[in-house]
């Protein structure tokens, strides 16, 4: 489990305003389209003119909100069964049925089609855990994070070069492996690794198997998905959570739903319930399934994240 950062989040609080990174990178405006309208979803209505919005009063009154999703676990994916879940799907069950929305749906599509598909209409809020940083600010607005984020290695048992930072990664010269477009990559090389020498892999899963067979000697992931994962594995374990450094100073991520710039209305309303729910205590229980544990729970805001 990963230890309570305590005073700690409010250290890192301060030093949170400089260029964030990502969970996942942002592919670019035409591809990520392209992905998205393969995806044979409809178009939602057109945004209005209305001051901030009129998203909530439509949703009210057709009764669904749309959730582009990124299919990605434990954040927001379709189960075995076919059933929408995650950890923003079943926040957004809670929060929008309070809104007056009685039913989600959801709409997949990659993590890089996400905001383009937002902004393009194609559905009416992200729910995937996304990362706020200032780049995705100038495009979209964001909720207050419900989660916050630190990293974490997937080592072999015993971690017998001693990885516990980047900085030791590249001190031991490591093989050294990360998620496809993780914000690892960046924390990486900031620390100094080669770029052209980090192996690139799916997810943490194809991470963890070339840790077990010996090919690298470390995979970077976020704190909840390498607990996760080597919780069946007999041959590897996961470091103890550490912040990464960006531009020197310890940086701690947290992840939101977004909401298109027009639509403060919706993103207020929903920023209100949400707050109800950390202060009652039910986000922790909404999230706890999915691995989330008290440590992740944050009193952070968007503007800190943004930058602002």
């Amino acid at each position: 489990m990963a230890p309570p950062l305590g005073n700690d989040v409010h250290t890192f609080r301060s030093e949170l305003r400089h260029a964030g990174h990502t969970r996942r990178s942002a592919l670019g405006g035409l591809a990520a389209l392209g992905v998205l309208g393969a995806a044979g979803c409809s178009r939602v209505a057109e945004a209005s003119g209305k001051e901030g919005g009129d998203l909530l009063d439509r949703l009210r009154a057709q009764g669904v909100v749309r959730l582009g999703i990124a299919g990605e676990i434990p954040f927001g994916y379709i189960d075995k069964d076919g059933q929408l879940t995650g950890e923003a799907p079943e926040l957004a069950k809670v929060i929008f049925k309070r809104l007056g929305v009685d039913k989600v749906q959801p709409v997949p599509t990659e993590f890089g089609s996400l905001i383009p598909g937002l902004n393009s209409q194609q559905f009416d809020v992200v729910a995937a855990g996304m990362y706020v940083n200032p780049e995705r600010c100038q495009q979209v607005i964001f909720a207050d994070p419900d989660y916050q984020m630190l990293d974490s290695f997937i080592v072999r048992k015993g971690n017998p070069l001693g990885l516990h930072s980047y900085k030791d990664v590249v001190a031991k010269k490591a093989k050294f492996a990360t998620g496809t477009g993780y914000a690892e990559i960046e924390y990486a090389v900031g620390a100094g690794y080669k770029q052209s020498d980090i192996l690139i892999v799916p997810d943490q899963v194809a991470g963890l198997n070339a840790v077990e067979a010996g090919r690298v000697d470390v995979f970077a992931g976020t704190a909840l998905t390498t607990r996760e994962v080597v919780k069946k594995s007999g041959k590897a374990e996961a470091t103890q959570p550490f912040a990464p450094l960006v531009k020197g100073k310890p940086h701690v991520d947290g992840g939101a739903f977004a909401f298109r710039p027009t639509e403060t209305t919706l993103r207020d309303a929903f920023n209100v319930e949400l707050r109800k729910l950390k202060k009652s205590g039910e986000l922790f229980r909404i999230l706890r399934p999915f691995g989330f544990t008290r440590a992740e729970m944050t009193d952070l805001t968007a503007k800190e994240l943004c930058g602002g």
